[in-house]
């Protein structure tokens, strides 16, 4: 009996000693479950009017803890936080969408993703943006010149500086001269860069919707004004998107009312300053022949093309033969 009480003892023993084990063991393994702060991305801003602009976030981590808010804060100062003005835009993982309204016209912002979980809050990198002027005339000009002494206005939109009117220089930025093409079978013909003026009748067009220049000459990398270059599709879009996407942009950009445009231009409101004309187009086939002035408008890209019509609020980009004859506007390096 008292052999079988000590078998006894010495296995309640063991099964204790265990149990100490399997417990610290699993303490041991809660010691290495750590909350993380969520892991964000911040939305580039989008649709940026006068006192309102899309953003969000896009959340691919919890961090190990739900996140239990989401949205975005921003602020005139960078490197905003959620102390400062913010959205609430609901809870846990993924892509969402930040509407923000009631901000000042003509005002730079800052803003930042945000996402919190138990440990803390997390947020994504920091994007700014201006907004844009009002429709009271306050849009505020700059100016610049080209290598013939014309002397252009500028404007600011969103990060770009642009030119507020159509390039008219004869000449590159190295000061050489750009050929005068005015026979359309010439025209046609062009390996190298040239220009014209519509109908080839400067006098009329010159001083208000500027020179027409074919591709080759936007190929040259000279033909923008020193500190200045022709848009690059990419820079086009980066334009098209600050104003809400190519669906509405053209009405932000074009001038208003019928001075230039025909009667049909009711969508017009150039918010932007951007004073879009419809300087039309010279064409690419056999007679070369001149159309659309008065309806529409095409500025190079590089190496596309940007269109705006008379009866639209879409701005449409897309490639283009390099024998066509389109108006240049100049964007600042």
């Amino acid at each position: 009996m008292k052999k079988n009480n000590m078998l006894w003892i010495s296995s309640l023993i063991k099964m204790s000693i265990l149990l100490i084990i399997s417990t610290s063991c699993a303490k041991e393994e809660v010691k290495t479950v750590e909350i993380q702060l969520p892991v964000i991305t911040t939305t580039v801003t989008s649709s940026v009017s006068e006192t309102t602009v899309i953003s969000g976030g896009d959340i691919s981590s919890d961090g190990g803890s739900d996140v239990i808010e989401r949205g975005v804060c921003y602020s005139v100062t960078a490197i905003p936080t959620i102390a400062n003005s913010k959205t609430i835009d609901g809870s846990g993982i993924g892509l969402y969408i930040s509407s923000i309204e009631g901000l000042t016209a003509k005002t730079t912002y800052y803003l930042r993703a945000y996402a919190t979980n138990s440990k803390g809050t997390a947020y994504g990198s920091e994007v700014s943006f201006i907004t844009l002027a009002s429709t009271g005339g306050d849009i505020i000009y700059g100016t610049m010149t080209d290598p013939d002494g014309n002397t252009y206005k500028t404007v600011t939109i969103g990060t770009q500086i642009w030119m507020a009117e159509n390039l008219k220089t004869t000449k590159y930025s190295d000061g050489s001269p750009i050929p005068l093409v005015t026979d359309g079978s010439t025209w046609k013909a062009l390996t190298t860069g040239g220009y014209c003026w519509y109908n080839n009748d400067d006098i009329s067009y010159k001083s208000t919707y500027g020179a027409m220049y074919n591709g080759d000459a936007v190929k040259t990398g000279k033909l923008a004004p020193a500190g200045w270059h022709v848009p690059t599709d990419a820079e086009w879009i980066v334009l098209i998107n600050y104003l809400g996407g190519g669906a509405v942009a053209a009405s932000k950009l074009k001038e208003v009312g019928n001075s230039h445009w025909v009667s049909l231009n009711t969508d017009a409101t150039n918010e932007s300053g951007f004073t879009a004309l419809p300087g039309g187009n010279r064409y690419n086939n056999s007679t070369a022949m001149f159309s659309t002035i008065g309806v529409g408008g095409t500025w190079w890209g590089n190496p596309g093309a940007a269109s705006m019509n008379c009866n639209s609020t879409v701005v449409s980009l897309a490639g283009s033969s390099g024998n066509f004859g389109f108006s240049v506007r100049c964007v600042k390096d």
